[in-house]
């Protein structure tokens, strides 16, 4: 586990068929640490999320449920999902006590809409920092550069490039992500060039 920017822990686990990182962000929060998407952590990396403790676990998407349970169990946080990701969370025996919805804040995170992968993807936002934070709407791959998953596994190609764009409307420079490497700045203008490859 590492400091990935001030008072946010990111530690990785490796997926051999993607060829790159899946992250998990810990946010060092006085209202109460945040895990997001906690990836299955090494014994190290747990007992550090064991001592550092949370009160929330935020997944922002039916996918990306992983290791909720086992830190849920460890900290007694409570597990975050938007409701129209719940159920598939759910169906893979994920613990789910609350539900998201667009526009709510949870300590300095703003949950942001990024439907398209799954109807119920959310990214989180920390207006003040300049810091966004998302699951499968974006990945940091290639290094350096953002990119899309493939389209077999996304349910609306379209909508969801339409969300990537309205996170264009959004002041930041730094993109932490569930997949890849992050962007540490110029992260914006990273995404901008996505976004004009983007057939629609």
């Amino acid at each position: 586990m590492r400091e990935i920017v001030d008072g946010i822990l990111m530690w990785s686990w490796f997926s051999e068929p993607h060829g790159y990182d899946f992250n998990g962000h810990l946010i060092r929060d006085p209202g109460g640490n945040i895990c997001v998407d906690p990836v299955e952590p090494t014994e190290d990396d747990f007992n550090a999320i064991s001592r550092e403790g949370a009160t929330r676990i935020i997944l922002t998407n039916r996918n990306h449920s992983r290791a909720a349970n086992r830190v849920r169990a460890s900290t007694g946080a409570r597990t975050a999902i938007h409701a129209d990701d719940a159920d598939h969370a759910r169906s893979q025996d994920t613990e789910i006590d609350d539900a998201l919805a667009v526009g709510d804040r949870i300590g300095p995170l703003e949950v942001i809409g990024a439907a398209g992968k799954s109807p119920g993807e959310v990214a989180l936002f920390w207006r003040e920092r300049g810091i966004l934070i998302v699951g499968d709407a974006v990945t940091g791959n290639p290094p350096g550069q953002c990119g899309l998953l493939p389209e077999r596994v996304i349910d609306d190609p379209a909508l969801l490039r339409s969300s990537v764009r309205t996170f264009l409307e959004l002041d930041f420079d730094t993109l932490l992500v569930g997949d890849g490497e992050a962007i540490l700045r110029d992260a914006k203008a990273r995404l901008e060039e996505l976004t004009e490859t983007f057939p629609d």
